[in-house]
């Protein structure tokens, strides 16, 4: 990318897309096209193929979808696959009428078939079976953006990345602890029991592991994979921690050590989930903020931003 490139982000009010604005903003990018949905609505293909003939981007980060964390998608599966269907290609057929140089789109973990072929899990395994039931229209819709893609690179040359995205989290996340994330879910369970006194209850007895990306970290990985990566690529950070570890993290920040209470009667989930992130380091990135810096900014984004927060 050009300084002076038009650089399109969509979902620009999302946890990634309004980081990655920022983000490409201080490093200099002038053309920095952010829509949200009054401005274009990507479940609408007139709409949207307008948006971009008045835009002409160079370049597309596509972090936009339809996505409520897991048991909002396993509750909305219809709703997940038809809408990010529709949000999918649409973008993909604007970008190719555009002409851009490349696009990068935003996929998930939850690609990935269950039970794992492998773990650490491999770009190559994508296809080795059918998602989890639980995300299973989500997951789909996204697998199906992968398949235009590489239709679209055979039939017109469209160069693009599709970025198989771990857990991340950060300023500007989803707050919610029925249909959340885990850390975000778990941000507002120990910011709530500062404000009332009550105990924090976390599933499982935190023994899963999983990998956590700060979406700091995130932003400056899409970075490195628009100038140097192709095809499907594993955006995490390499490294599993317990959801303990996440737990303990956020007491200690917040003082509440003795709240937690561990509801072992609850399922842990997938004990361990790893992703081999050898595509991502030919580009260079690293990690730059260890996990507990990264919690603990998290949770102070939102004490200080709880009225505006997306819940």
């Amino acid at each position: 990318m050009e300084l002076n490139d038009t650089i399109l982000v969509t979902g620009s009010a999302g946890l990634v897309g309004s980081n990655l604005v920022a983000y490409l903003r201080e490093k200099g990018f002038k053309n920095v096209a952010a829509p949200n949905r009054d401005d274009c609505d990507l479940t609408d293909r007139k709409t949207t193929a307008a948006y971009f003939a008045k835009v002409k981007p160079s370049c597309v980060f596509h972090t936009a979808g339809f996505v409520r964390g897991i048991m909002g998608n396993m509750r909305h599966q219809a709703e997940a696959w038809l809408n990010n269907t529709l949000i999918n290609t649409h973008v993909i057929e604007s970008c190719q009428n555009a002409g851009i140089k490349k696009i990068v789109a935003m996929g998930t973990v939850a690609m990935y078939p269950d039970p794992l072929p492998n773990n650490p899990l491999r770009e190559e395994d994508l296809w080795q079976g059918l998602p989890h039931f639980s995300e299973y229209g989500y997951a789909m819709a996204k697998r199906g953006m992968l398949a235009q893609l590489e239709a679209f690179r055979e039939s017109y040359g469209t160069p693009f990345a599709l970025v198989l995205s771990t857990n991340l989290f950060g300023p500007h996340d989803r707050f919610n602890t029925e249909t959340g994330h885990v850390i975000p879910s778990l941000v507002k369970k120990f910011y709530d029991a500062k404000q009332t006194g009550a105990k924090i209850t976390v599933w499982g007895d935190g023994s899963a592991q999983r990998d956590f990306l700060y979406v700091k970290d995130a932003v400056r990985a899409l970075h490195a994979i628009m100038e140097k990566a192709e095809g499907p690529v594993n955006m995490a950070t390499g490294v599993t921690r317990r959801i303990r570890d996440v737990v303990d993290i956020l007491a200690a920040h917040t003082g509440l050590q003795d709240r937690v209470v561990w509801d072992s009667t609850r399922p842990n989930g997938q004990i361990f989930r790893a992703y081999d992130i050898s595509k991502l380091s030919q580009t260079d990135f690293t990690c730059g903020i260890p996990l507990e810096e990264a919690l603990a900014k998290t949770y102070d984004w939102y004490a200080q931003n709880t009225a505006t927060a997306r819940h």
